[in-house]
């Protein structure tokens, strides 16, 4: 049986990718490893993320690490790379790391896996195996975005929104489903779109409805919804569904009518914050999650601290903050000047994170003593791994339920009482 290695790199979005090259693979009889420590296999293949400064530095140290066993004792004979990095710098990478066997872009997955020798069966796209564990699944629902934010180089990597029609998301789900997912977690670049270029209009909510009444799934999970315009029936389904859950990651990056213009956002502050307070009206039970952006140029210490402000005030349950980084082709590399200086930079995200860890460590203890339904992760050291419906793999907070005296299973849900609090974390324990 022929093995490969596949190394992913980036986000839950390149994660979607990897498990479909990993099952058009595995239809073909290779044995796939995802992620090894060590890797052994005498191919492997990279998918890279080019999306910010650290990320495609982390692929590129990936790609030169691994090269370097090329014809060596470990056996590996073949290296390819695939995804952001490849789609935006093939020609640059060609050049500078010839060793590399063969570079595909985002969207050149069949070309990759005919290229290996093997065919690509276009009825597996539906069906496609995934790396997290059986009990949740990412459903990609949309390709690319028709956004212009002048900081973003998704547009230029991934190319304009192609939305995936409601009935071949529902197959994929049926088929997760059916294989044991009880959670699904929807992502594209901005959900709040998603439709407009097949159905013309908005169809997020259409695709929930259909999406509900998939039986034996229990959580439907919403990431990266799009301030501008959002659909305010979401609000309405959301409050009232049995399967949404009351989770919603909304990108603002910023707060400053100044910065969002210069941004290219497309919505101002008093629209944020219109937004905020009918989601917090609608769904009182609502855990919040936000991205921010500092060190943009043209940010003013005057927009920092109104974007300070507006942190302490809306008290995010969930928060990630970056730090801005000039990327080619896009409308801020071309027209303006990075005008603010790392420190600063460093200095403005460490400042936000410092807050947000007061807000979390506030929240959280006001969670002793309630009882959330959990559904367990993973077993790690003395503890069971869970989350509630108000938390995402890998991002959010966790509840660490002691093994000794909690009988547990992974992959199902629990009913737990929280016990203690930290900044990030909860404790408890199963209600007897």
């Amino acid at each position: 049986m022929p093995s490969i290695d596949i190394i992913n790199l980036g986000c839950s979005k390149n994660l979607v990718d990897a498990e479909v090259l990993q099952t058009q693979l595995r239809s073909n009889g290779v044995e796939v490893r995802v992620n090894p420590n060590p890797v052994t296999a005498p191919t492997v293949i990279i998918n890279t993320c080019g999306f910010i400064g650290d990320a495609k530095e982390e692929s590129i140290d990936t790609i030169l690490n691994t090269i370097q066993h090329k014809g060596g004792e470990d056996g590996l004979e073949k290296v390819y790379v695939m995804g952001c990095l490849s789609q935006r710098y093939k020609i640059d990478l060609q050049k500078e790391i010839p060793e590399v066997d063969g570079y595909y872009g985002v969207d050149q997955v069949s070309e990759l896996v005919r290229d290996l020798g093997f065919t690509f069966h276009n009825e597996l796209f539906e069906k496609r195996e995934h790396s997290t564990p059986v009990h949740f699944a990412y459903l990609k629902i949309a390709e690319g975005c028709n956004r212009n934010c002048a900081f973003c180089s998704i547009p230029i990597i991934r190319g304009r929104q192609i939305s995936r029609t409601i009935e071949s998301l529902l197959e994929e789900a049926t088929f997760l489903v059916r294989e044991g997912t009880k959670e699904l977690i929807l992502i594209a670049q901005d959900l709040s779109s998603y439709g407009t270029d097949i159905y013309k209009k908005p169809a997020l909510v259409e695709l929930l409805i259909e999406l509900e009444k998939v039986e034996g799934l229990e959580w439907i999970r919403l990431h990266y919804t799009y301030p501008n315009l959002f659909p305010d029936e979401l609000i309405d389904l959301i409050a009232n569904s049995n399967k949404i859950c009351n989770y919603l990651d909304i990108p603002f990056q910023h707060i400053s009518d100044n910065m969002l213009k210069i941004m290219r956002r497309g919505h101002n502050r008093t629209e944020s914050l219109d937004l905020i307070r009918k989601l917090r009206s609608g769904i009182p039970d609502l855990a919040l999650r936000t991205t921010i952006l500092v060190g943009h140029p043209g940010e003013t210490e005057e927009d920092f601290k109104e974007l300070v402000e507006f942190i302490k005030e809306i008290r995010f349950d969930r928060l990630g903050v970056f730090t801005y980084s000039h990327e080619e082709g896009t409308y801020a590399d071309k027209n303006y000047k990075d005008d603010v200086p790392q420190e600063v930079k460093t200095h403005r995200a460490s400042m936000i994170m410092n807050i947000q860890q007061e807000i979390s460590a506030d929240i959280n203890a006001s969670k002793p003593g309630s009882i959330m339904k959990v559904l367990i992760d993973r077993q790690e050291g003395d503890y069971f791994i869970g989350r509630s419906q108000y938390d995402s793999p890998d991002v959010d907070t966790e509840i660490l339920i002691p093994i000794e005296g909690n009988n547990l299973e992974i992959g199902m849900f629990f009913d737990i009482k929280i016990t203690e609090a930290e900044e990030f974390d909860l404790y408890g324990e199963l209600v007897s």
